[in-house]
């Protein structure tokens, strides 16, 4: 048995707040999540959804994680831009060069995320969210691969990435070096299990998974924490 993904889960200061900018940005309607939290979901139903749950968690460094969006034409990558912009999204400077096609910006709670220029083939035919990119460690590629038993797309010069058999985004690792881990994540992985949840949770220890501290999730779900030490959730089966 494995886990699905269920979710991309945002801890937010205004849950609300912070789902209306991405569900208007994606184009995504507000749904009811099973967790009690403010969650978008695709429109078709595939892929994973955006939960936003409350918490006072301070932002103090750059996310581990962050979302790639793709644009099918320079047009569309500048309507992107402007509508985040109108939305409460704000430019970033991360020191990228005039040179980079993408354009990085934040939205309202400074939670990073990439515009990419039109014409990216790592990304193409992956979906409006091409990839879930990540700050992380080959080896956690590899675990992600068999925790959710996702093919390698991707795994050259230490850096990994996965995708669903089923496509969809990818959600890629970046290699070294990494920024030290100060804290809780405040974006996180969570998944559902197919089948019993204490069996899949053995199993996802097996691969070299650590139990972790309370995650902001619903208090039946199991918090872990990856190789890394990324936190991540895992729920029973709906």
């Amino acid at each position: 048995m494995t886990a699905d993904l269920h979710a991309l889960t945002f801890a937010a200061h205004d849950p609300t707040g912070l789902a209306r900018f991405w569900g208007g940005l994606l184009g995504w309607e507000q749904s009811t999540d099973r967790g009690g939290s403010v969650a978008i979901t695709p429109p078709t139903g595939a892929g994973c959804a955006l939960r936003f749950v409350p918490s006072d968690l301070p932002k103090t460094r750059p996310n581990q994680i962050h979302l790639d969006l793709t644009s099918e034409s320079p047009e569309a990558q500048l309507a992107t831009v402007e509508r985040a912009l109108r939305l409460g999204g704000r430019p970033l400077d991360i020191g990228q060069g005039p040179e980079e096609e993408h354009v990085v910006m934040a939205d309202p709670e400074g939670n990073e995320l990439c515009v990419i220029e039109a014409g990216n083939r790592f990304l193409a035919d992956c979906g409006t969210i091409g990839a879930i990119n990540c700050d992380g460690s080959q080896a956690v590629g590899y675990f992600w691969s068999k925790a959710l038993d996702w093919p390698l797309v991707w795994d050259q010069d230490e850096e990994t990435a996965i995708q669903s058999p089923r496509g969809g985004s990818k959600i890629a690792w970046g290699g070294p070096p990494f920024a030290a881990k100060t804290g809780p994540a405040r974006l996180h992985l969570d998944l559902v299990a197919n089948g019993d949840l204490s069996v899949e949770v053995d199993r996802l220890l097996s691969l070299g998974a650590r139990p972790a501290g309370v995650a902001p999730c619903a208090a039946e779900w199991v918090p872990l924490e990856d190789p890394d030490g990324n936190e991540f959730c895992v729920s029973p089966t709906a």
